[in-house]
């Protein structure tokens, strides 16, 4: 029995599809669980992407996780959030959703090879394949939007006041379910071929890393509001 399969079966693994195993660079896939949500929880914005009048569509948005979920926020007059909601035609018509494949992806760094052809990029990656849902129950709602919130800044949800009941009533949320899931990493330098080796040009990996500025208080922010030790924490 391989790894994977024992480990899927443990729950510490996504079970492979056809969909998740990429054609190429095969062994750069992961379905490991818990490389799946570091790689989900780091992130801010999600890719979604989707069908609409026979055309695909991808969209730029918030996300995120609470266990095996994924939620996206959006108005309720998002196009992809009424879709989410409405019943679908065709095959299985009847059943709400809307299919998706959702991404996320973090740049680690530029890689400069001796060769136009090998140069790359180290990567980290989450794809998703599967039905969106619109949440529709009052309690999971207000779970989901404190979610999206943390995904932002861990601890947020808890120092801000929630949503009333009019802008509850302005907003939708969607909710993806993390069953068809991969991972996909490149690390390391470039892979010259060995007869560009003793080329004269500069080789190697270029590193990339997101960076948080000062936090800046608000123009009619009460000088007596300290600034929140989930903002200065490394």
């Amino acid at each position: 029995m391989s790894t994977t399969t024992t480990a899927a079966r443990s729950g510490a693994a996504y079970t492979p599809t056809e969909r998740t195993v990429p054609t190429r660079a095969r062994q750069r896939a992961s379905y490991d669980r818990a490389l799946v949500h570091a790689i989900l929880d780091e992130g801010y914005v999600c890719h979604l992407g989707f069908v609409r009048d026979g055309a695909p569509v991808v969209l730029p948005t918030l996300y995120g996780r609470v266990g095996e979920r994924l939620y996206v926020h959006g108005s309720t007059g998002s196009r992809p959030l009424r879709m989410a909601g409405a019943r679908s035609a065709g095959p299985g018509a009847g059943a709400p959703g809307l299919p998706v494949c959702l991404t996320v992806t973090h740049l680690d760094g530029l890689v400069l090879a001796r060769s136009a052809f090998h140069h790359s990029l180290n990567y980290r990656s989450v794809v998703v394949h599967g039905t969106a849902r619109q949440v529709t129950d009052p309690d999971e709602l207000r779970t989901a939007l404190d979610a999206l919130v943390d995904q932002v800044v861990p601890g947020r949800s808890a120092d801000s006041r929630p949503a009333n009941a009019k802008e509850l009533a302005a907003t939708a949320v969607i909710r993806l379910d993390l069953e068809e899931v991969s991972a996909k990493v490149r690390t390391g330098g470039p892979h010259d071929d060995a007869e560009d080796l003793a080329l004269p040009h500069w080789a190697g990996v270029v590193p990339v890393a997101p960076r948080t500025g000062v936090p800046v208080p608000s123009a009619d922010l009460d000088p007596a509001v300290a600034l929140p030790g989930y903002l200065t924490a490394p």
